[in-house]
């Protein structure tokens, strides 16, 4: 499938998937005109991409753990792991931190609220 096909079956910019391939994290086959085309599985990895994105991780780091979807072995394997071990844990402390943001904002909705039925009594 050509690029602009990519883009929109899987939700992004045609863009975002030059990007992805500057850093080596979508590849395609050229045609004699220069055109890029993808193969079928490149849906899955562009939305598998995202979710990383989404999930706060770096090009860098999504770059350090896709070898092992690509070719699952023992070397890919080990390296991987203990790269998204790192990155489960720096996502579960920022996780902590926004759950201790929201309490915090919970407790100013709460004292807003007490204020304003106060001032609407008075």
């Amino acid at each position: 499938m050509r690029i602009g096909e990519l883009a929109r079956r899987a939700g992004v910019s045609v863009r975002s998937l030059r990007y992805y391939e500057e850093q080596g994290l979508l590849t395609s086959e050229r045609s004699a005109s220069g055109q890029r085309h993808y193969a079928e599985y490149a849906v899955d990895r562009v939305i598998l991409i995202q979710r990383l994105y989404a999930g706060g991780l770096s090009s860098r780091t999504i770059a350090e753990v896709i070898p092992c979807v690509d070719s699952p072995g023992a070397d890919t394997a080990d390296d991987a792991f203990e790269r998204m071990l790192v990155e489960r844990d720096r996502l579960s402390a920022h996780i902590d931190d926004l759950l201790a943001t929201r309490d915090a904002l919970d407790e100013l909705i709460a004292m807003n609220r007490r204020f304003r039925a106060t001032q609407a009594i008075g």
